[in-house]
């Protein structure tokens, strides 16, 4: 293979509401912390032992609108997209790094309010269009999704 691959894949849900901003070019941007937990039994103790790792997840123009309208705190999300490393200084003059996952596409996990199946999937390819339903998957159990 020439070249290189950068794809990330999580299921998580939000830690906190979508924060929302309107750039100066007019284009939207959502990011949000979102959970991803793994559980394993100790085998030497046999006590459940559960690790949870947060990352950072930034959404642009129509993700980030679709995040805006439908995303709270708690949600089950499956994101795909690709790991950005942001560099910046902060008011003392330190040099910060942060690594975001920069998302093109979200499928909203949670159940929607009025329905009994889960939410849609969207992609930045489409402009937030709504590419396909995610159909007999049970979104409060992990075991049924199929990856």
């Amino acid at each position: 293979m020439n070249g290189s691959v950068n794809k990330v894949i999580l299921v998580g849900n939000l830690g906190k509401d979508p924060e929302i901003r309107k750039l100066e070019s007019g284009n939207l941007m959502a990011r949000f912390s979102m959970a991803t937990s793994e559980h394993y039994t100790d085998k030497t103790s046999g006590k459940k032992i559960e690790n949870t790792d947060w990352h950072d997840v930034v959404l642009w123009r129509g993700l980030a609108e679709i995040t805006e309208k439908f995303l709270k705190k708690g949600m089950k999300v499956y994101i795909e997209g690709k790991l950005k490393k942001r560099a910046w200084t902060d008011k003392e003059g330190t040099q910060r790094y942060n690594v975001d996952i920069v998302a093109d596409t979200l499928t909203i996990l949670s159940k929607n309010q009025n329905s009994t199946k889960p939410s849609h999937s969207y992609t930045s390819e489409n402009n937030a269009k709504i590419t396909s339903k995610i159909e007999g998957i049970d979104a409060q159990n992990d075991d049924d999704f199929p990856f």
